[in-house]
């Protein structure tokens, strides 16, 4: 299996002599890359520290919970699922 360093390597000895077609598409890549990194999380993470909570108010039994059994009967009863 190679390693990350022999990829790079291979990676850097193609770049080297790559056509500008090659060239143009790793820079396609790098750029789609870039954006991604800069492009805010949909969820807020606000929601994050309010699931936190409720997951500890259910683990110490502070809150109702539900079977799958007794959700997918509501849901049955309700949306006629």
């Amino acid at each position: 299996m190679e390693t990350t360093i022999d990829i790079r390597k291979k990676i850097h000895e193609f770049i080297d002599h790559a056509d500008e077609r090659i060239l143009r598409i790793f820079n396609g890549i790098i750029n789609a890359e870039k954006v991604e990194k800069e492009i805010e999380p949909m969820v807020p993470e606000s929601f994050y520290k309010k699931l936190d909570v409720e997951r500890e108010q259910h683990l110490k039994g502070e809150s109702k919970s539900y079977t799958w059994e007794d959700v997918k009967g509501r849901l049955t009863k309700t949306y006629g699922l």
